[in-house]
């Protein structure tokens, strides 16, 4: 079996499970945040529930439009925090205690490997960057397995990615991804899991890990994971809140495609609107002025990234004509930002901080776009009107073309700049 289909079957109770199988899995994790979970709260009333099957196995990150920007964002937060404190939740994190959520859960060691997780948002499968299965799944669905603790799932079949060669000068994980998008299109792995393999990936950091699988939905997949390794092991190891189990494909296992890439030929890559998949090199994007870039959101705003943009910033200005938003994924990340002096480095080159927020991402706050203008951004999605008017444009990028683009214009690479990797 796929390591997929070995952490299915150990949730399902099962010996074995093949790809296109119905199951029902024990959870170890749901998820809901300050949009989603409301939903889900309402259809628990209306079932006519009055607890949840484990409090310890609910997280409600309040996140999106917080801290609230209006009433109605504020009465959403409100009902999550009435409902985690009737409920005994232990995964009830209030603003200033927390950040992005799928940024957050893994740095706080709340979700691990071999898991099997839902969430009520689009981009859980981040965690599969830790080798844990975890997907996306409506706000009903979200209520029942409040309810019962387990979710139906047809088993996925899997496709292998692998990578190998040394990246090229400012080629990160964010570019492996938005190249690998563009390879398959948006649908190219619709319902499938993607497995990531590969001597580049295992170099990779797991904050690169986390961002690959982050944008695993941007191709259409159930999810997309990683095998633990030892760098895997380092990170979760002194996070880790209880036991887990790891998991990896066996050789024999059988895939539904298997797709070779040479990284080292792979250049910094940007998406053009209106699709992840719409993906150039850099080299073919320098034309286009920008009106914001926007560093942060539950893809690239740890503290790697963090450090990367504060590299290229560092005794520059951002342009007189652009306007750049830095926001730290967590507190924690925050925190680190400011001891190490990062925050100073945004702040002098003329940036905004954000606290942590999910905010422009979607269109929410805190960077909303107005009709004709541009922005280069770290985060996932770049559809029509995905980060304000329907007539603004959305590149997406790594953190470090959208800081090297915040200094000069337009889009560009830290090469321009003079910067050495």
């Amino acid at each position: 079996m796929t390591i997929t289909e070995k952490i299915l079957a150990a949730h399902a109770g099962r010996a074995a499970v093949s790809p296109g199988e119905l199951i029902m899995a024990q959870l170890d994790l749901v998820l809901g945040n300050d949009i989603t979970a409301p939903l889900a709260i309402e259809e628990f009333i209306r079932l006519g529930a009055k607890k949840v099957w484990d409090p310890r196995k609910i997280a409600l990150i309040p996140d999106h439009f917080t801290p609230n920007k209006d009433i109605k964002s504020a009465e959403q937060a409100k009902l999550l925090r009435e409902f985690a404190r009737a409920q005994g939740l232990t995964h009830y994190y209030e603003v200033g205690r927390t950040g992005i959520e799928h940024a957050f859960l893994p740095e706080q060691g709340i979700v691990l490997p071999g898991d099997c997780i839902i969430g009520a948002d689009s981009h859980t499968c981040t965690y599969g960057g830790i080798g844990a299965f975890a997907t996306g799944v409506g706000s009903t669905d979200m209520a029942a397995a409040m309810i019962t603790g387990e979710c139906w799932f047809k088993v996925p079949e899997s496709i292998k990615f692998h990578f190998s060669g040394k990246l090229k000068p400012w080629v990160s994980a964010k570019d492996l991804i938005l190249y690998t998008i563009h390879q398959i299109g948006v649908d190219g792995a619709s319902y499938k899991a993607m497995e990531f393999t590969g001597e580049t990936i295992s170099n990779l950091s797991v904050e690169g890990r986390l961002t690959m699988a982050n944008m695993a939905i941007e191709a259409g997949a159930k999810n997309g994971i990683f095998a633990p390794d030892d760098r895997t092991l380092n990170y979760v190891n002194p996070r880790a809140k209880r036991d887990f189990k790891i998991y990896e494909s066996d050789p024999e296992a059988q895939y539904v495609a298997v797709y070779e890439f040479d990284a080292s030929q792979i250049e910094p890559q940007i998406a053009f609107p209106s699709l992840p998949e719409n993906c150039r090199p850099v080299s073919e994007a320098t034309h286009v002025t920008i009106d914001q870039s926007v560093i942060g959101s539950c893809t690239n705003g740890r503290i790697e990234d963090l450090r990367i943009a504060a590299r290229i910033m560092k005794g520059r200005k951002v342009n007189p004509n652009v306007r750049c938003i830095v926001i730290p994924a967590t507190q924690e990340i925050y925190l680190t930002a400011l001891n190490e002096g990062l925050i100073e480095i945004f702040i002098n080159a003329e940036a905004v901080v954000s606290t942590p927020t999910c905010g422009p991402c979607l269109g929410g706050h805190m960077g909303v776009l107005a009709a004709g203008e541009r922005a280069i951004s770290t985060t996932n999605r770049n559809f029509v009107g995905r980060m304000g008017h329907p007539k603004s444009e959305v590149y997406l990028a790594s953190p470090a073309l959208a800081a090297a683009s915040a200094i000069l214009g337009r889009i560009g690479s830290p090469t321009e700049l003079g910067i050495p990797e």
